[in-house]
């Protein structure tokens, strides 16, 4: 999956659950865009239109970590969290100071793609 924010394209790699699959599904149909807004100086978070199925562990998240909350929420982690989430994926081939320059702060306009 790709990520445009700005100029900027990050890929993501999917891991295998019902919740990737679903929101693959949806990517064949077309782009997703959100709008995301900072949240407790970790992550940016999104919300989808239709909720996503759930696949909730414990998880410790980093920087690139692509993340669904309570079935709706996209987020993307740019620092550390530890709580119960669904996983999406991880950002590719970035570091933790390249991921928050580009988010930036302040909301951001995100669309979500496949190639």
């Amino acid at each position: 999956m790709k990520i445009k924010i700005g100029e900027h394209i990050l890929t993501v790699d999917l891991v295998n659950n019902s919740t990737t699959v679903e929101l693959k599904n949806r990517l064949k149909k077309g782009p997703i865009t959100l709008n995301m807004k900072d949240y407790g100086n970790m992550e940016k978070v999104g919300d989808f239109d239709k909720s996503l199925p759930t696949n909730d562990e414990q998880i410790s998240t980093d920087a690139g970590d692509v993340i669904l909350y309570q079935g709706k929420s996209f987020v993307i982690y740019y620092d550390k969290n530890n709580w119960n989430f669904t996983r999406i994926g991880k950002v590719k081939n970035i570091s933790k100071e390249e991921l928050r320059k580009i988010l930036g702060k302040g909301d951001i306009k995100v669309e979500l793609y496949l190639e």
